[in-house]
């Protein structure tokens, strides 16, 4: 499965259409948002596709947020401010991941075990292996952010490789 990753939307729909046609491009099947879409019609612009997201510390209109994804239908999900998934066997922690400690207490401890430790905030692309998890932040979505963190993650789920593309040249 071809999973899509994004975070820090920040009511950019421009950036969100061009992340989901990149999504389109490489025939991904469910989007993880990392939090921080910051109101409702930015939910829209992820129709026809699985929504999973967390919330993150600029989202306000949380009912307005939850009635969106519930529009979306198809099991897309506003799962709070922390999000357990399991795609392809895969576990898959997500959360917005303002405290950098939290983020490594899920990739370093052994109270948890996921595969994947997905989060945002940081508006900085990152992929690294922490032992056996590996940590992923996507990027960030609006015109502050300098091109090469503008970027969304592709996780294919069976062999486990991670891609990140560029939407900053797409806006």
């Amino acid at each position: 499965m071809q999973l899509g990753i994004i975070s820090d939307t920040h009511d950019n729909v421009e950036a969100v259409d061009a992340a989901m046609d990149v999504f389109r491009e490489e025939g991904v099947e469910v989007v993880v948002h990392c939090g921080d879409f910051i109101a409702p019609p930015v939910i829209e612009r992820f129709d026809g596709i699985e929504l999973h997201g967390v919330l993150g510390n600029n989202d306000g209109e949380v009912e307005g947020l939850e009635a969106a994804f519930d529009a979306l239908g198809g099991g897309s999900d506003l799962h709070g401010r922390f999000a357990d998934l399991e795609f392809d066997g895969l576990s898959m922690a997500v959360l917005h991941g303002e405290d950098l400690a939290e983020v490594e207490e899920y990739a370093v401890s052994g109270d948890y075990d996921y595969d994947y430790v997905c989060y945002g905030h940081h508006h900085e692309r990152e992929h690294r292996e922490e032992g056996r998890t590996t940590v992923l932040n996507p990027g960030a979505h609006f015109p502050t952010v300098p091109a090469e963190h503008r970027t969304v993650a592709i996780l294919e789920t069976r062999t486990e490789s991670v891609r990140f593309r560029s939407v900053a040249d797409r806006e």
